[in-house]
């Protein structure tokens, strides 16, 4: 992790990205659904015991194609519905205290309003965790990268359907981006440290 520096992520925002209960449908998910779950709660549990920004971020779509991506509007198979049983958050996951932003696309940067909520509380630095590791996640990330955010990935409670994938893509994140995939210990350690400057 050469480029892991926890005085930079000093009262970072934490984002939790698609814990919904759609994207561990799948059997290669679902089998990582608890460990992951655990993770982002001790992350969760940390971030409101410091009173840091949580920030939900989940994908949600209409049934009228409105919002729908290239490939749905192809296959013409729309999914997460607003207000249906996937689109809803992990029962077992503890969101309170958190401000949710809702998203079409992969990155959650893309047309909401996460850059003016970070701005507002004068964010600068991110922790990742979430699904997939090797799409919405590298998405938001890449995008962060592009807003001169310092982001970290919570290596432990991240997943994707894909290991080999999700290997390649944190490595290119951290060597293109500097944005390291980092222990849970160690972003916790980082979320109690002093105050946002």
């Amino acid at each position: 992790m050469r480029s892991w520096k926890p005085e930079l992520f000093s009262r970072p925002a934490l984002v939790i990205i698609d814990m919904q209960n759609a994207f561990f449908e799948t059997p290669a998910l679902a089998q990582q659904r608890g460990a992951v779950t655990e993770q982002c709660s001790m992350l969760l549990n940390e971030a409101r015991k410091h009173d840091l920004l949580i920030v939900n971020v989940c994908t949600i779509h209409q049934r009228d194609k409105s919002t729908w991506t290239l490939s749905m509007l192809e296959d013409d198979q729309g999914f997460l519905f607003e207000g249906t049983e996937q689109a809803r958050n992990l029962n077992e996951l503890d969101l309170s205290r958190s401000v949710q932003v809702i998203k079409h696309r992969d990155s959650a940067f893309w047309q909401t309003g996460l850059d003016g909520l970070l701005h507002f509380h004068r964010i600068r630095a991110l922790i990742l965790a979430g699904v997939a590791s090797d799409s919405c996640v590298a998405a938001t990330a890449a995008d962060a990268f592009a807003a001169n955010y310092r982001v970290a990935v919570a290596k432990a409670a991240v997943a994707s359907g894909d290991p080999d994938f999700e290997k390649t893509t944190l490595q290119q994140m951290e060597t293109l981006h500097r944005q390291p995939a980092v222990d849970t210990e160690s972003l916790i350690k980082a979320m109690s440290q002093g105050n946002r400057t």
